[in-house]
């Protein structure tokens, strides 16, 4: 893949968003921590400095050699970035007298610059920082300005170097992808040729020049990132492609039966392996999370090594890794604390002996459903809900049994069912039932129960890295709760989670 542009990772809460806004344009580009980037820049057009949560004129704030950049390649700065170099090379960081977050306007824009072309006066932009540029670096030019941020934009004369103080990468900066183009495409050049149809075509070319003749083993989960990823893989090698899905037990309600049929219409190569008492077996008695993901974890990896030797002459194993998982991987502090152990990152154990190849290794989750669309998978299955890899098992808080399992996997299916029935299942982007580790009060006719309370859980979001909880109408939520108290035997008390991430996530272990 062209490589086109680079954005150095200063640690902000934002970065992927500036990638994400990148890709919207058409244009690839990839992270990097500022801290670890290419040697060889010579295939890339154009370079962004991300934001922070340092402080320029702290100590231990990020310090990158930019000599093979600066003044070579067109490069923008945001907020820490513009500081930064406003900083190190004439300029002045200072406190900010007031504190600039959230929503501003610019008061001034200077006439006649590329890097404003179709965005107003007054246009909203989002601030972020307790610092400020005080003055501008040595031929700095100020650009642009809003009421309490003298210097919100500059470029620096004799250069295609633009720095800003705001963030053009969030929704609020209403012209902010305009801004993000008019640097890309207009002063740096950058080629729009980052489209499905091209992905797919350079993928598959690739794929068949790593892979060769060799065979193939994937493990299928029913969900659309190893789904796209094994359609893939059947364009570039066809039948050298061995897919393998495993039940684990822990799937929702009829998945493993219904899954397998949806493939079977698709030409894979498709295994079917039942194991789920192994893995509840191997649950048994674990209460905490991660033990319970570590787990599943170790019981899949020899399942699926034993289905492996099966496959004689298999050489390559295929994962369904998106952008977001390599990403957390490589942060600036290092491999994330908050990675998740089921994540695909991190390779496999020694005894498996098999080299990994991740065709989709570089796309966002929205870009993985337009390659999916692109390669004519069903409509339905990439519009599936996220579902997490350890299953229900991190939506059953405590120890599990299989009598839990039922009693999920029955709420479950009222709630997403309902969601269909009323239309409502494409409007949310992932929706699931929590067992709760409690039992409540109720009255069932003449007598007192004390049953089991269930958590129902609907989120909107893109990407999974943020996400706002759904508003569900109230008659469908009461219709949804009575349903459930009525079917399923085990619970007498739904609760609806309302909490957005951050600060809550998604699953709720």
């Amino acid at each position: 893949m062209q490589h086109n542009v680079l954005i150095l990772d200063f640690g902000s809460q934002y970065t992927q968003l500036i990638a994400r806004r990148v890709r919207e344009l058409n244009i690839f580009c990839e992270i990097f921590p500022f801290n670890h980037f290419p040697d060889d820049l010579s295939s890339y057009k154009a370079v962004i400095l991300s934001g922070s949560p340092y402080s320029v004129r702290a100590e231990d704030a990020p310090h990158p050699d930019l000599s093979q950049i600066r003044g070579k390649m067109p490069l923008l700065a945001v907020c820490y970035g513009a500081q930064y170099l406003a900083h190190f090379n004439g300029g002045e960081v200072a406190p900010s007298n007031i504190r600039e977050y959230g929503r501003a306007n610019l008061s001034y824009v200077k006439d006649d610059e590329a890097f404003f072309e179709e965005v107003a006066l007054n246009s909203q932009v989002w601030m972020s920082h307790s610092d400020t540029i005080k003055q501008l670096p040595t031929n700095g030019i100020l650009l642009a300005s809003t009421k309490d941020v003298a210097n919100a934009a500059y470029r620096i004369e004799g250069e295609k170097t633009y720095g800003i103080q705001f963030h053009p990468e969030v929704y609020h900066s209403t012209d902010g992808k305009q801004i993000l183009e008019n640097f890309l495409v207009k002063i740096a050049e950058v080629p729009q040729n980052f489209t499905p149809n091209a992905f797919v075509e350079e993928c598959v070319k690739d794929l068949q020049e790593k892979v060769g003749n060799d065979k193939v083993v994937l493990g299928l989960s029913g969900g659309v990132d190893s789904t796209v990823a094994a359609v893939l893989l059947h364009k570039a090698i066809g039948k050298n492609l061995y897919c393998i899905f495993v039940n684990n037990g822990l799937l929702r309600k009829n998945e493993f039966e219904n899954v397998l049929h949806q493939y079977k219409d698709m030409g894979l190569n498709v295994k079917g392996v039942d194991a789920s008492e192994r893995f509840l077996s191997a649950l048994d008695g674990i209460e905490e999370p991660e033990a319970k993901r570590k787990a599943i974890g170790r019981v899949f990896i020899e399942v699926f090594d034993d289905e492996a030797h099966h496959i004689e002459e298999v050489k390559w194993l295929a994962q369904g890794t998106i952008y977001p998982d390599v990403i957390e991987s490589v942060s600036v502090k290092g491999p994330s604390a908050t990675i998740k152990s089921h994540h695909n990152v991190g390779g496999l154990p020694d005894f498996m002996k098999l080299q990994i190849v991740e065709p989709l290794r570089m796309l966002f989750k929205d870009e993985v459903r337009r390659v999916g669309k692109t390669l004519g998978i069903d409509p339905e299955l990439l519009g599936r809900h996220p579902f997490p890899g350890p299953g229900l098992s991190i939506r059953i808080l405590g120890a599990i049994t299989p009598e839990k399992v039922r009693i999920l996997q029955e709420v479950d299916a009222v709630f997403i069912n309902g969601l269909k029935e009323h239309g409502l299942y494409d409007k949310v982007w992932q929706a699931g039932a929590i067992l709760l580790p409690v039992n409540s009060v109720g009255v069932m006719g003449d007598e007192r129960t004390y049953e089991k309370v269930v958590a129902l859980r609907a989120v909107e979001s893109t990407d999974g890295m943020t996400a706002d909880w759904v508003h569900l109408p109230y008659d469908f939520l009461m219709k949804i709760s009575n349903e459930i108290i009525n079917k399923v035997k085990g619970v007498n008390r739904v609760v609806y989670d309302i909490s957005s991430k951050p600060p809550a996530t998604i699953e709720w272990e």
